[in-house]
């Protein structure tokens, strides 16, 4: 007689369902079951138990403990999916709230500022070997940004530039880690997740974008004749199906930087109603897809992308691009030297590891504003919807408002005195978060929180940035007040508060006016790539003069870290 399989009952804010389970649900993590009936949950550790992402709670019935195989029976309480696994035969009813859920609508970045002259000399040029020459219509090309986020693209009438529409969405790898280094880690430690790292990017990703950019265009698969793709070298090593392991390594060493040019139908696209055929049905007839090149193992081609893009290679003044995600990329031009860097922030900016951190995404909280007296919170959020969390901008929105109120002091700590009573939450010695705020209520009216333990992740963060301009501007004898120009790129870039990055000591000792937003500079780059051929050899040019400076090897790097660590005390006007 053969057990019983378990029944899942999970309920979600937005619907409930019940799942019979499977013999492949059966001695893994409920995440991996969530991830087998397509409700992934938000597993932004890779299921090593780091995070609290993937929270959900247990209303009725048992699970075990996966790493003891002790039972745990509901009482209500909130428990990680990674760490507990299904009994055979036991039925469960499992409650996800909305931020454990990665289904929610991303916000991409797909717009950018180019200040760069270019020509019009497409890298698709007609009458190529093979021939590849639309039946109807004019030729389009994808413009591609390969973020570990998020994944933004362009369609781009070839004839004359026009961009014809612009999508985007979650990187669908999110659902198995949401940084370089743990998608690094799951390959090096079992490099079959290097082919489901590219189905994730490609198939569950790149090709339902791609659909549902056609779409809403009007422009058939036969038009479709090249792509350009940038992104950090991680993302496109995994795209072209390469392991990444070695760059996780002393080192680092990465398998290539070059521009790699390949067909499409090599790296595995299908469409989404075809269940196997590669794109087109025959390798002669798929356009070809080219990386952009990189400079280094965590300087990618998104960052070579926007050393172009921003036309900062051809200023004689000295210039800085600051890219902040869960690795601060920054370049330095001065006096015709390129010299670039890459700071470990972690995740905290978008949201990684934080109470009721989410990444931007409709629910997000994307700004706030406190007045002290009498006391007022205000709160923008992403979309017409209750807030589920806050992302990145929202969170640096309060260590300045929070600083300049009295909420917060220098070192991160509330002051009990200046928090009201109503929104004030203490304590937790279980949880050893500290002391915490209500910031607004979700729906349900759950409250949405920010423990102290979130601000000392956000210093981090912050400082480890901060950190990695000063050494970057020291080694080549600079201080902030000789930058003339600071390109701020990517989706944090765009919608953060410059005076308040300035104010909490994120862009320290700068100037707002000297602050230039850029958006999306590797989509831009990708964009112009497509354009002007050329450009793809300028790409090239400036990734081999960026001179790599390695922030551990500079001896002052650590104590600044420490110093940035405080809040800055710098008027937020």
């Amino acid at each position: 007689m053969t057990d019983r399989r378990s029944s899942l009952n999970i309920q979600t804010p937005s619907d409930q369902r019940t799942i019979e389970t499977t013999a492949a649900d059966l001695g893994v993590p409920l995440t991996q079951v969530f991830r087998h009936h397509g409700l992934p949950l938000n597993a932004r550790c890779g299921d090593r138990g780091l995070c609290e992402g993937c929270l959900v709670t247990l209303v009725d019935g048992v699970v075990e403990d996966a790493e003891n195989g002790q039972a745990r029976e509901a009482t209500g309480d909130q428990i990680q999916a990674c760490r507990f696994r299904l009994i055979t035969g036991r039925d469960i009813a499992l409650r996800v709230p909305e931020q454990s859920l990665t289904r929610f609508a991303a916000h991409t970045v797909d717009d950018f500022t180019i200040e760069l002259p270019h020509a019009h000399d497409p890298l698709w040029r007609r009458g190529r070997t093979p021939p590849l020459e639309p039946r109807e219509g004019p030729p389009v090309g994808v413009a591609i940004d390969v973020g570990t986020t998020t994944v933004a693209l362009m369609l781009v009438d070839l004839t004359d530039g026009e961009v014809l529409t612009r999508a985007g969405a979650f990187n669908r790898q999110v659902d198995h880690g949401d940084n370089v280094l743990t998608r690094i880690n799951l390959c090096s430690v079992d490099p079959t997740s290097v082919s489901m790292l590219r189905d994730a990017v490609v198939n569950q990703t790149l090709a339902v974008v791609l659909e549902e950019a056609m779409q809403r265009a009007g422009v058939e698969r036969e038009q479709l004749v090249c792509f350009t793709a940038a992104g950090n070298p991680t993302m496109l090593h995994l795209l072209a199906g390469e392991n990444p392991g070695s760059m996780g390594v002393f080192p680092f060493t990465p398998v290539f930087l070059e521009h790699r040019q390949m067909a499409v139908s090599t790296i595995g696209l299908r469409w989404p109603d075809e269940d196997h055929a590669a794109y087109n049905g025959r390798a002669e007839r798929t356009p070809t897809i080219h990386l952009l090149p990189s400079a280094a193992a965590y300087i990618g081609s998104d960052i070579t992308a926007g050393v172009v893009a921003s036309g900062m290679r051809y200023r004689r003044e000295t210039c800085l691009l600051i890219d902040v995600g869960t690795n601060g990329e920054i370049v330095l031009n001065h006096d015709g030297r390129l010299m670039g860097c890459a700071t470990a922030a972690g995740p905290a900016f978008e949201g990684g590891g934080l109470t009721d951190g989410v990444r931007a995404g409709d629910g997000a909280i994307s700004h706030l504003s406190i007045q002290h007296d009498p006391f007022h919170m205000a709160t923008q959020v992403i979309g017409d919807s209750k807030p589920v969390g806050l992302c990145g901008s929202a969170y640096i929105d309060l260590l300045t408002e929070g600083l300049h109120s009295g909420l917060l002091g220098p070192t991160g700590r509330f002051d009990t005195d200046r928090v009201p009573d109503s929104i004030l939450l203490p304590a937790d010695t279980e949880t050893m978060k500290g002391i915490g705020i209500v910031v607004a209520k979700g729906q349900g009216k759950r409250p949405v929180v920010v423990h102290e333990s979130d601000i000392a992740s956000l210093l981090q963060a912050k400082a480890a940035i901060a950190a990695g301009i000063l050494t970057l501007l020291d080694v080549a004898g600079l201080t902030p007040n000789d930058i003339d120009t600071v390109f701020l790129a990517g989706g944090f870039g765009r919608h953060v508060n410059v005076k308040h990055a300035i104010a909490c000591g994120l862009l320290p000792g700068f100037s707002p006016d000297r602050v230039e937003l850029m958006g999306n500079l590797s989509l831009a780059g990708a964009y112009l790539a497509l354009l002007d051929r050329s450009l793809l050899d300028e790409m090239a040019e400036a990734a081999h003069a960026i001179e790599i400076v390695e922030l551990n090897d500079q001896p002052g790097f650590e104590e600044r870290f420490i110093d940035q660590l405080m809040l800055a005390s710098m008027p937020a006007a």
